[in-house]
């Protein structure tokens, strides 16, 4: 009963907000539905959705950043954490192995397009006949739906399919912008005829996801506990630091049938990856490209875009300008503009809306979505209120017109 009556209040305030459609293939709002209406009520839960920003709010973190950018790391040390970017996170990893980030469980929720049609529309009518979710208890793999939940502790909301408009955690758009391209006959027979020339871990799949910059699997494996009762559906997952991938490779969970999990430095142009190009149906791009040299990013989109398959979708969220984390850097630990060292040499780079548009669509990918998700993260026990804010984009390769013959270089 108390499900219900949770779920009941989730969907009412839902119902109750502004519908937000595409505009321009650019959402207004940010997905969420906890809105806080009464600043009293601040602290009684851990996260707050839609928040807004006044003008001296914006202008007070925009001085904040200036301010910490006054004191740069000097060019010898900038040279050196570039160079040795792998050992840092390799020593990252040493550290905390598995055990600094949460899995996540959400991705599903925002971003449905992970999985092919047949097993979304599954889980949607799973998810409404029954929950929570099930395990099966012999494999671990999930029976029904796959419901998740913020790392900060966000209730759970359904998808939802209404007149053509794709609804995920209150933000709708249209979904015949992102059609999925298994029905491509064209796209088929391409991937078969590619399949015939070389043979490459998953060579057998008919739907592909890349994860790029796994770390210990947080995102990995929540995606296989769904895709191994998806048949035909194979992951990769890669990541520079050769610890990470150990990490990922040593887990129960993982199993070369569904997964292949490699070292790979998305940087390094010469370097080929274990499957031919324009193959991949969904490449998953989270919280990994603000880890890269700015100079660098155009070049790692570029690449990524040629590995997706004509409809195929690149999936993107990482940290926005002026978050708290941003904010919190002292003098001395700024790179560049908005580029940042943390303490134990790992670096990070805070987007904007405009920044991450013009990445994606200047290596050929279609903007479906691109939107800031502002957040209002309080920790209850020392009242403290920290303003998040994160990037979240969906970008589509275009369907190439039909051709006479498959050509397949290898990269």
């Amino acid at each position: 009963m108390n499900v219900i009556k949770r779920f009941s209040a989730s969907y009412l305030r839902k119902s109750k907000m502004q519908q937000r459609c595409q505009s321009n293939r650019r959402p207004i709002a940010p997905l969420g539905s906890r809105i806080l209406t009464d600043p009293t009520k601040v602290f009684e839960h851990n996260m707050w959705d839609h928040m807004q920003w006044s003008q001296e709010e914006e202008e007070r973190a925009r001085e904040k950043a200036t301010e910490n950018c006054l004191v740069r790391v000097q060019p010898e040390d900038q040279d050196k954490y570039e160079r040795e970017a792998s050992k840092y996170w390799n020593e990252f990893y040493k550290t905390h192995k598995n055990n600094f980030f949460k899995d996540r469980n959400w991705l599903f929720l925002e971003f449905p397009e992970i999985l092919p049609k047949g097993r979304k529309d599954q889980m949607n009518k799973e998810e409404k006949s029954s929950y929570p979710v099930k395990l099966n208890a012999t494999n671990g793999c999930t029976n029904v739906g796959f419901p998740g939940m913020f790392e900060e502790g966000k209730d759970y909301c359904q998808n939802h399919l209404v007149d053509g408009l794709t609804s995920v955690q209150g933000h709708s758009y249209n979904k015949n912008q992102a059609e999925p391209v298994t029905e491509n006959k064209h796209v088929k027979n391409c991937e078969q005829e590619t399949v015939k020339q070389e043979s490459f871990p998953g060579s057998g799949a008919t739907y592909r996801i890349l994860e790029v910059g796994c770390g210990a699997g947080n995102s990995a494996f929540p995606i296989l506990k769904v895709i191994c009762n998806t048949p035909g559906a194979f992951l990769y997952c890669c990541d520079f630091a050769s610890g990470a991938v150990e990490l990922v490779k040593s887990h129960l969970s993982y199993n070369a049938a569904w997964c292949s999990a490699f070292v790979h430095d998305v940087c390094d142009d010469s370097l080929p990856y274990p499957f031919p190009d324009e193959i991949q149906d969904v490449i998953l791009l989270v919280f990994v490209l603000s880890a890269i040299h700015p100079d660098r990013m155009q070049g790692v989109v570029s690449r990524l875009a040629k590995l997706l398959k004509p409809g195929g979708m690149l999936l993107f969220r990482d940290y926005g300008r002026y978050d708290t984390s941003q904010l919190r850097f002292k003098k001395g630990h700024c790179l560049s503009e908005n580029f940042y060292v943390r303490g134990d040499g790992t670096r990070v780079y805070f987007f904007t809306e405009d920044e991450v548009h013009n990445m994606f669509t200047l290596a050929g990918l279609v903007e479906v979505q691109n939107l800031v998700d502002r957040r209002l993260q309080v920790n209850r026990k020392k009242k403290v209120k920290m303003q998040r804010v994160w990037i979240q984009g969906k970008f589509q390769k275009p369907l190439q017109p039909p051709q006479n013959s498959c050509q397949y270089a290898p990269s």
